[in-house]
Protein backbone atom coordinates (compact mmCIF):
# COMPACT_ATOMS: atom_id res chain seq x y z
CA UNK A 1 0.00 0.00 0.00
CA UNK A 2 1.47 3.63 -0.49
CA UNK A 3 -0.14 6.12 1.06
CA UNK A 4 0.56 10.00 1.32
CA UNK A 5 0.44 12.13 5.35
CA UNK A 6 -0.15 15.96 5.70
CA UNK A 7 1.01 17.26 9.09
CA UNK A 8 1.70 20.85 10.29
CA UNK A 9 3.66 18.95 13.10
CA UNK A 10 6.89 17.90 11.76
CA UNK A 11 7.56 15.74 15.01
CA UNK A 12 4.51 14.24 15.19
CA UNK A 13 4.39 13.38 10.69
CA UNK A 14 8.05 12.13 11.12
CA UNK A 15 6.98 9.92 13.59
CA UNK A 16 3.87 8.82 11.74
CA UNK A 17 5.78 8.02 8.88
CA UNK A 18 8.24 5.72 10.96
CA UNK A 19 5.26 4.04 11.76
CA UNK A 20 4.17 3.29 8.14
CA UNK A 21 7.18 2.01 7.27
CA UNK A 22 7.51 -0.34 10.10
CA UNK A 23 3.99 -1.11 8.87
CA UNK A 24 5.17 -2.21 5.52
CA UNK A 25 3.34 0.92 4.14
CA UNK A 26 5.86 3.32 1.74
CA UNK A 27 5.08 7.09 2.42
CA UNK A 28 4.70 7.80 -1.38
CA UNK A 29 4.77 11.75 -0.17
CA UNK A 30 4.54 13.81 2.79
CA UNK A 31 3.74 17.67 3.41
CA UNK A 32 3.32 20.33 6.07
CA UNK A 33 -0.15 21.62 4.62
CA UNK A 34 -3.37 20.48 2.60
CA UNK A 35 -1.89 22.69 -0.72
CA UNK A 36 1.41 21.43 -0.53
CA UNK A 37 -0.05 17.74 -0.88
CA UNK A 38 -2.39 18.05 -3.22
CA UNK A 39 0.54 19.26 -5.47
CA UNK A 40 2.67 16.38 -4.45
CA UNK A 41 0.58 13.61 -5.30
CA UNK A 42 -0.83 14.97 -8.68
CA UNK A 43 1.78 12.51 -10.69
CA UNK A 44 2.07 10.16 -8.59
CA UNK A 45 -1.57 8.86 -6.78
CA UNK A 46 -1.07 7.09 -3.51
CA UNK A 47 -3.66 4.45 -2.19
CA UNK A 48 -4.43 6.21 1.26
CA UNK A 49 -4.41 9.77 2.45
CA UNK A 50 -3.55 10.77 5.86
CA UNK A 51 -4.55 14.14 6.90
CA UNK A 52 -5.03 16.10 9.98
CA UNK A 53 -7.97 18.11 10.70
CA UNK A 54 -6.35 21.35 12.15
CA UNK A 55 -3.90 22.25 9.27
CA UNK A 56 -3.07 24.83 6.77
CA UNK A 57 -4.16 26.34 4.41
CA UNK A 58 -7.12 27.20 7.22
CA UNK A 59 -8.06 26.06 10.48
CA UNK A 60 -9.56 23.10 9.37
CA UNK A 61 -7.63 22.54 6.41
CA UNK A 62 -7.64 18.86 6.64
CA UNK A 63 -11.40 19.07 5.46
CA UNK A 64 -11.09 21.57 2.92
CA UNK A 65 -8.22 19.26 1.45
CA UNK A 66 -10.48 16.03 2.01
CA UNK A 67 -13.18 18.11 -0.04
CA UNK A 68 -10.69 19.17 -2.85
CA UNK A 69 -9.32 15.18 -3.14
CA UNK A 70 -12.61 13.37 -2.75
CA UNK A 71 -13.73 16.02 -5.71
CA UNK A 72 -10.85 15.35 -7.79
CA UNK A 73 -9.86 11.76 -7.03
CA UNK A 74 -13.23 10.08 -5.92
CA UNK A 75 -11.22 6.29 -5.29
CA UNK A 76 -8.75 7.96 -3.09
CA UNK A 77 -8.73 6.58 0.38
CA UNK A 78 -9.13 9.51 2.80
CA UNK A 79 -8.09 9.12 6.77
CA UNK A 80 -8.22 12.09 8.93
CA UNK A 81 -6.77 12.73 11.91
CA UNK A 82 -7.39 14.54 15.26
CA UNK A 83 -6.75 14.79 18.89
CA UNK A 84 -10.16 15.58 19.58
CA UNK A 85 -13.92 13.99 19.29
CA UNK A 86 -15.23 16.56 17.60
CA UNK A 87 -18.60 15.32 16.00
CA UNK A 88 -19.21 18.19 13.82
CA UNK A 89 -15.96 17.60 12.00
CA UNK A 90 -17.01 14.16 11.37
CA UNK A 91 -20.35 14.92 10.09
CA UNK A 92 -18.56 17.06 7.34
CA UNK A 93 -15.93 14.52 6.79
CA UNK A 94 -19.32 12.16 5.50
CA UNK A 95 -21.18 14.80 3.70
CA UNK A 96 -17.48 14.82 1.56
CA UNK A 97 -18.33 10.97 1.00
CA UNK A 98 -19.01 7.70 2.85
CA UNK A 99 -17.13 5.65 1.24
CA UNK A 100 -13.41 4.67 1.80
CA UNK A 101 -13.28 7.79 4.52
CA UNK A 102 -12.01 7.41 8.18
CA UNK A 103 -11.70 9.85 11.16
CA UNK A 104 -9.33 8.33 13.70
CA UNK A 105 -7.93 9.97 16.72
CA UNK A 106 -4.16 10.34 16.71
CA UNK A 107 -3.26 8.55 19.76
CA UNK A 108 -5.10 5.31 18.70
CA UNK A 109 -3.54 4.87 15.68
CA UNK A 110 -0.38 4.84 17.54
CA UNK A 111 0.57 0.93 16.66
CA UNK A 112 1.31 -0.95 14.32
CA UNK A 113 -1.35 -3.28 13.94
CA UNK A 114 -4.42 -0.71 14.26
CA UNK A 115 -2.80 2.05 11.83
CA UNK A 116 -2.67 -1.40 9.13
CA UNK A 117 -6.44 -1.95 9.91
CA UNK A 118 -7.55 1.02 9.82
CA UNK A 119 -5.55 1.29 6.61
CA UNK A 120 -6.68 -1.25 5.05
CA UNK A 121 -10.16 -1.33 5.13
CA UNK A 122 -10.23 2.68 4.33
CA UNK A 123 -8.76 1.83 0.93
CA UNK A 124 -10.66 -1.40 0.40
CA UNK A 125 -13.62 1.44 0.54
CA UNK A 126 -15.17 1.01 4.80
CA UNK A 127 -16.04 3.60 6.59
CA UNK A 128 -14.11 3.72 9.56
CA UNK A 129 -14.84 5.81 12.71
CA UNK A 130 -13.08 6.25 15.79
CA UNK A 131 -15.79 4.67 18.42
CA UNK A 132 -16.04 7.40 20.76
CA UNK A 133 -16.87 9.76 18.27
CA UNK A 134 -19.81 7.68 17.21
CA UNK A 135 -20.98 7.20 20.60
CA UNK A 136 -20.94 11.31 21.24
CA UNK A 137 -22.61 12.03 18.50
CA UNK A 138 -25.05 9.16 19.21
CA UNK A 139 -25.53 10.21 22.55
CA UNK A 140 -26.80 13.74 21.51
CA UNK A 141 -29.08 12.19 18.68
CA UNK A 142 -30.62 9.96 21.89
CA UNK A 143 -31.03 13.29 23.92
CA UNK A 144 -33.33 14.34 20.90
CA UNK A 145 -34.97 11.32 19.97
CA UNK A 146 -38.22 9.68 20.90
CA UNK A 147 -38.65 6.42 19.19
CA UNK A 148 -36.60 3.01 20.09
CA UNK A 149 -34.88 3.43 17.00
CA UNK A 150 -33.48 0.83 14.29
CA UNK A 151 -35.26 -2.07 16.44
CA UNK A 152 -38.43 -0.17 14.97
CA UNK A 153 -37.38 -0.43 11.18
CA UNK A 154 -39.64 -3.07 9.04
CA UNK A 155 -36.85 -5.16 7.09
CA UNK A 156 -37.19 -3.49 3.75
CA UNK A 157 -36.30 -0.23 6.21
CA UNK A 158 -33.22 -2.31 7.17
CA UNK A 159 -32.39 -2.92 3.52
CA UNK A 160 -32.70 -0.03 2.50
CA UNK A 161 -30.68 1.40 5.49
CA UNK A 162 -28.18 -1.12 4.68
CA UNK A 163 -27.76 0.29 1.62
CA UNK A 164 -27.54 3.59 2.32
CA UNK A 165 -24.67 2.76 4.81
CA UNK A 166 -22.94 1.55 1.85
CA UNK A 167 -23.07 5.11 -0.18
CA UNK A 168 -26.28 4.34 -2.56
CA UNK A 169 -27.76 7.17 -3.23
CA UNK A 170 -32.15 6.60 -3.53
CA UNK A 171 -31.86 5.47 -7.35
CA UNK A 172 -29.10 3.10 -6.75
CA UNK A 173 -31.30 1.51 -4.34
CA UNK A 174 -34.07 1.23 -6.10
CA UNK A 175 -32.32 -0.66 -8.49
CA UNK A 176 -30.64 -3.19 -6.19
CA UNK A 177 -33.72 -3.67 -4.21
CA UNK A 178 -36.02 -3.94 -7.73
CA UNK A 179 -38.05 -0.71 -6.51
CA UNK A 180 -39.09 2.48 -7.60
CA UNK A 181 -37.21 5.48 -6.55
CA UNK A 182 -40.62 7.32 -4.86
CA UNK A 183 -40.59 3.43 -2.86
CA UNK A 184 -37.55 3.97 -1.79
CA UNK A 185 -38.43 7.99 -0.65
CA UNK A 186 -40.95 6.66 1.57
CA UNK A 187 -38.95 4.24 3.23
CA UNK A 188 -36.56 6.56 3.89
CA UNK A 189 -38.83 8.87 5.40
CA UNK A 190 -40.06 6.45 7.47
CA UNK A 191 -36.99 5.43 8.67
CA UNK A 192 -35.91 9.31 9.37
CA UNK A 193 -39.12 9.61 11.56
CA UNK A 194 -37.94 5.98 13.76
CA UNK A 195 -34.79 7.20 13.95
CA UNK A 196 -36.04 10.43 15.79
CA UNK A 197 -34.68 12.28 13.34
CA UNK A 198 -35.76 16.24 13.49
CA UNK A 199 -37.70 17.45 9.78
CA UNK A 200 -35.63 20.43 10.45
CA UNK A 201 -32.42 19.13 9.67
CA UNK A 202 -31.26 18.45 6.18
CA UNK A 203 -31.91 15.40 4.46
CA UNK A 204 -28.48 15.11 3.98
CA UNK A 205 -27.99 15.09 7.60
CA UNK A 206 -30.52 13.21 8.36
CA UNK A 207 -29.19 10.68 6.03
CA UNK A 208 -25.78 10.54 8.17
CA UNK A 209 -26.92 10.61 11.46
CA UNK A 210 -29.29 7.18 9.86
CA UNK A 211 -26.07 5.80 8.76
CA UNK A 212 -24.12 6.30 12.02
CA UNK A 213 -26.86 4.67 14.05
CA UNK A 214 -26.43 2.17 11.88
CA UNK A 215 -23.22 1.41 12.01
CA UNK A 216 -23.26 1.78 16.25
CA UNK A 217 -26.08 -0.86 15.75
CA UNK A 218 -24.06 -3.17 14.03
CA UNK A 219 -21.28 -2.93 16.18
CA UNK A 220 -23.12 -3.84 19.59
CA UNK A 221 -24.03 -6.66 17.78
CA UNK A 222 -27.76 -6.11 16.51
CA UNK A 223 -29.28 -8.91 15.14
CA UNK A 224 -30.22 -8.51 11.34
CA UNK A 225 -28.75 -6.06 10.42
Amino acid sequence: MRVAVADDAALFRDGLCLLLSAAGVEVAAQAADGDELFEQIKTDLPDVVILDIRMPPKPDGGLSTAEKLRATYPDLGILMLSHYTETPYLMKLLEIGSRGVGYRLKERVADVATLQDTLTRIAAGDTVIEPEVVERLLEQRRKRATSPGIAQLTEREKDVLRHMAEGRSNGGIAEVLVLNTKTVEKHIASIFAKLGLPATETNHHRRVSAVLAYLRARQDGAENL
